[in-house]
């Protein structure tokens, strides 16, 4: 059997960069634009999945209803939350707490923002996640509408990388990403089919 699992970041939300975490910032028009520009008329999915945060969910239901699909908002999709950072532009962190961020880049899982959500268990609930998309929707190919960390730690869990090295991948605003999982009761062998592109 074979899954297919498409990852796309939401576009540029209001605000522009900073970290943002789980603040429900909504998507910018340009935000939208991305969006829409990404997957253009296509359509292969049998069904969505999205993060709750308006960034992602809003879009997740506009494709859903042009193309009468199911649409299923899942926290455990949610953004990474970044604790003392959120809100917060490089440049500010840097001017409040200095060396901070190249220590954070260096070993996200020491040096993490204070009150931020470990990275362990990011992990651990990213991988659970997984686990439920691929006993939910086996044999289908899905959408799955998330943000930069989510597509990072997914990456790290189907690629095996050390977890320390999650924030060496870029992603860009509304880049998608598909998974192709080939798989029976008990084995998975998934293949990163390409990573940060359009439709």
């Amino acid at each position: 059997m074979t899954t297919t699992i498409d990852l796309i970041r939401h576009g540029e939300p209001v605000g522009g960069h900073r970290y943002r975490g789980q603040i429900d910032d909504p998507l910018s028009d340009r935000g939208w634009q991305q969006m829409r520009a990404a997957v253009g008329d296509h359509c292969p999915w049998d069904s969505i999945v999205s993060s709750p945060l308006s960034r992602c969910a809003e879009f997740a239901k506009e494709l859903g209803e042009r193309h009468q699909l199911a649409v299923k908002l899942d926290p455990q999709f949610m953004e990474i939350g970044f604790g003392a950072w959120e809100g917060k532009c490089a440049e500010q962190i840097q001017q409040q707490t200095p060396g901070a961020l190249e220590a954070f880049w260096q070993d996200p899982v020491v040096h993490r923002p204070q009150g931020a959500e470990p990275l362990v268990d990011f992990r651990t609930r990213i991988e659970s996640a997984w686990n439920k998309l691929l006993h939910n929707h086996a044999g289908q190919q899905v959408l799955v509408v998330c943000h930069a960390g989510v597509i990072r730690m997914s990456l790290q869990y189907i690629l095996g990388m050390p977890i320390e090295n999650v924030f060496r991948i870029k992603i860009s605003n509304a880049g998608l990403t598909r998974i192709m999982i080939d798989h029976d009761d008990n084995q998975f062998y998934p293949q990163l089919i390409f990573h940060d592109g359009k439709l």
